[in-house]
């Protein structure tokens, strides 16, 4: 657990220490923002999730410990599809796979977000990381190909019942919506109860995202992961 705290802008934060056992999510900050150290080792971000926290911070910061309040989560079966949507799958430009390319996926999500001059907490310990989680079979890759060509794509950690969405990126319109909406229903067909979209975006509220308390989400947590 935090072996110790400081108080930051008259808010404490935890500093971690060797232990893989975090503070409770509830004394995170109103910002979300809970603690700071650490590693990312597999034992830990394991640890991490199953205690509704993640790592979320920018190249060249320490790293980082969030639990939001509240929380964006999608229920599988609340899946909304738009009718325009609908007709870009029925239409089949896109070819989508699952964990066929998890290293070049969350390659792209960090590439994608630096050319548009956008930061990235995808730093290369990052990729590792993540890297260590897919070969340990933890994590889930989607990917868009359009024409043999990696079009879009996303990818999070996948615990029990829970997938935890990290990022995702496109480079041809509409690839990585389609590969969003096939990794819900991949999800769903294989007793996925939640997917934690972590914090608000309408992107991801036009899929039927809503926001929860962080209560409730560690309390499905508890149940599923």
């Amino acid at each position: 657990m935090a072996g110790a705290f400081f108080v930051k802008n008259n808010m404490p934060l935890f500093i971690l220490d060797d232990s893989m056992d975090f503070p409770p999510a509830e004394l995170a900050r109103p910002d979300g923002l809970l603690a700071i150290g650490g590693d990312l080792s597999v034992p830990r971000l394991i640890s991490a999730y199953k205690s509704g926290i993640f790592p979320w911070y920018n190249e060249g910061e320490p790293i980082l410990w969030w639990s939001p309040d509240p929380r964006l989560v999608l229920y599988p079966e609340e899946l909304h599809i738009s009718k325009r949507l609908q007709r870009t799958i029925k239409q089949k430009r896109f070819k989508i796979t699952f964990n066929a390319a998890f290293e070049q996926v969350i390659r792209m999500c960090a590439d994608v977000r630096r050319e548009k001059g956008q930061d990235t907490w995808i730093d290369e310990d990052m990729i590792r990381a993540y890297i260590r989680l897919y070969e340990q079979g933890l994590c889930l890759s989607a990917e868009a190909w359009y024409q043999d060509k990696l079009a879009g794509g996303l990818y999070g950690v996948w615990l029990e019942k829970v997938f935890f969405g990290e990022s995702m990126f496109y480079l041809i319109k509409d690839a990585s919506k389609v590969a969003f909406a096939a990794t819900v229903q991949k999800l769903q067909s294989e007793g996925t109860k939640l997917v934690d979209c972590q914090v608000p975006t309408r992107h991801l509220e036009r899929f039927g995202a809503r926001l929860i308390s962080r209560q409730k989400f560690l309390e499905q947590l508890k149940k599923w992961a």
